[in-house]
Order: structure tokens, then C-alpha cells, then sequence
């Protein structure tokens, strides 16, 4: 009998939900866990625009024996409700959700693993940390504890960083909002096989994989799982409000205290070389690991992907 037949949760997930407000009302977001749930370690694994926290099962197999790996569906996708106003798709949302999650779980530390959009949350989670812990009122001895706070660790930023090319964010937003219906399954993953390219080789399995929880049978055919509405807000970015949330993220990644690794993909365009190198200079606690053959962004289902992000996180690196 194999570990997996004596253990069925260390193939397969735990499903829950956690109650989240907008300024529309409320919506539930469903996550994935592996791992002991009284593990006080905790790993949140965040997925790119338009994916789920299925993508990171590989990844959550292989750290479940160190963590209690949590890995939500990200409001409007997967299995998570969809907004109530679609202008709520956007980064301060996602946060504020994911602050609603931890306060679920109660981590004693809590690490980070983002791919593209869940880094950029990661970021977003660290700003308004850094931000509030400065502008807060003062209440020695009269409030809180200050180790009561969210004890945000080592991040793994998967093929993002604070500047984001317009090359790449263009050949997203081309695809977001089509509505797409297929007649069988193998034709999903063929569509999938195609606009994420950008991925690298995955054997069929992978791209099986891939296709499974983002697309969803409905009335005998194949379409998209998440609310195409995401792509709303995403049309809405110019200029000049680009340039402002890069500031923004730049000052959030500055602020990053703990070890973060930056994963990059050889041949990304969203993640240029030049950024990587930025963020190596202005962060003495980064490092950067190249994904060779690969674009936007490196998925973490292969051993020597899984492998960089399983040292950085278990090795000692403080």
C-alpha cells in the first residue's frame, strides 16, 4: 500500500469557504487546503488572472508535510462566487479578501507563493501592512499586541514584479473577456494548449491538468470557469493609472522584509530582465531564479520548478 492509500488527503484537498464583503455586499471564497489543518505553518499559494487554486497542486503536494497549504480561488474564478459589480475585480478587493482568509486561519508565520495577479496581491497584501503600521494610532498598552498582526514571511513572486510591460498585459487582456464554448473537453485543452503557450512543454497530462478547472461542462458544453466580467476593469487601465500602481508596488516590494524569490520565465513579457534586475538591486533580500524555456509564467508543476521554490521556502535563508 502506498503513502497516498494509507493518506487519501495527501493526493486530494480539503474544499471550504470563507464569507468576504465588498462594497456591493458579500461573496464567499472557496480554497484548497493539504496539510495538517492544526499546522500553524502556512503557505498561501495565489493564482494568476484567470486560473485557480488547483494550479498549484503539485506544489501543495510536495510542501503539505511542512505546511498547511492553503490555495484559494480568488474571487470570481473556480469555484468562488462571482462580484456583485464587477468593478470590485481589482487588487484592493483580492487583499481585502485575503486578509478576511488569514484572519480564518490564524498563521503563526505565513509564507507566500504568487503566481503573476497573486503576486501582485502578495504585494499589495505587504503595502497595506507596511502602510497602516505606520499611520496607525499608537495605543501602547491600551490595545492590541503588536505580535497579533499578520506575520507575513518569505514570498515567492512567480514571473512578477512592480513595473508590468504593456506587451504582455495586451496579449492577456486579448483573451479575458472572449466567451469561449466548446464541444468536448479535448477541445478546451486544445484552446488552453494555445493561449498559454507562454507556459512551456507540458506533456498531456499536464495540459489535461491545466484545462480542468478552468473550464467547466454546462449544458453539454465546455466553457470558461471564471466571470468573464474580470476583464471590465482590466480594459479600464491607461497610462496614467499604470503608472501610479507601479509607485505603489514598488514601494510594497521595497518594504519586503523577509527573504522573496523571483521567479522568472527566460522568455516572459511581463516580467522583463530589467525589472528582475531592479528588483535584485532594490531589495538586498531577493533573489532571482531563471525558468529556462519558458514565458509568462512558469506553472510549478515540474520537479525543477517545484524544487527552487521548495528550498527557498523550508531552507534557512533569514
Amino acid at each position: 500500500m502506498s503513502a497516498s492509500d494509507k493518506n487519501p488527503e495527501a493526493t486530494q484537498p480539503r474544499l471550504d469557504y470563507v464569507m468576504c464583503a465588498s462594497p456591493a455586499g458579500t461573496h464567499r471564497m472557496a480554497y484548497w487546503e493539504w496539510g495538517d489543518p492544526s499546522n500553524s505553518r502556512v503557505l498561501l499559494c495565489v493564482h494568476g488572472l484567470t486560473r485557480t487554486g488547483r494550479d498549484f497542486d503539485k506544489l501543495a503536494q510536495r510542501l503539505a508535510p511542512h505546511y498547511r497549504v492553503v490555495c484559494p480561488d480568488i474571487v470570481g474564478r473556480g469555484l468562488s462566487d462571482w462580484l456583485i459589480n464587477p468593478a470590485g475585480y481589482v487588487v484592493p478587493q483580492y487583499v481585502a479578501d485575503m486578509l478576511t482568509l488569514i484572519a480564518r486561519l490564524k498563521p503563526a508565520t505565513l509564507d507566500w507563493v504568487g503566481t503573476s495577479m497573486g503576486g501582485l496581491i502578495g504585494l499589495g497584501l505587504s503595502g497595506v501592512l507596511a502602510m497602516s503600521a505606520l499611520a496607525r494610532p499608537v495605543r501602547t498598552g491600551a490595545g492590541l499586541p503588536e505580535a497579533s498582526g499578520v506575520p507575513l514571511g518569505k514570498m515567492v513572486l512567480n514571473d512578477i514584479g512592480p513595473m508590468l510591460k504593456a506587451d504582455g498585459l495586451e496579449r492577456i487582456a486579448a483573451y479575458v473577456g472572449q466567451p469561449m464554448k466548446f464541444d468536448s473537453f479535448d477541445e478546451a485543452v486544445a484552446y488552453v494548449r494555445s493561449v498559454s503557450a507562454s507556459f512551456g512543454e507540458h506533456d498531456e497530462e499536464g495540459w489535461q491538468a491545466l484545462t480542468r478547472y478552468v473550464f467547466v461542462e454546462q449544458n453539454g458544453q465546455w466553457v470558461k470557469h471564471y466571470d468573464l466580467r474580470i476583464a471590465e476593469p482590466f480594459a479600464l487601465q491607461n497610462e496614467a493609472a499604470m503608472e501610479a500602481s507601479e509607485l505603489m508596488l514598488w514601494r510594497a516590494y521595497e518594504s519586503l522584509a523577509a527573504p522573496v524569490l523571483i521567479v522568472r520565465g527566460e522568455h516572459s513579457d511581463l516580467l522583463t530582465e530589467a525589472t528582475a534586475q531592479e528588483m535584485l538591486r532594490r531589495n538586498p533580500q531577493a533573489r532571482l531564479h531563471i525558468v529556462p524555456g519558458v514565458g509568462h509564467a512558469p506553472t510549478l508543476r515540474s520537479n525543477d520548478q517545484i524544487t527552487p521554490v521548495e528550498t527557498f521556502l523550508l531552507g534557512n535563508t533569514a
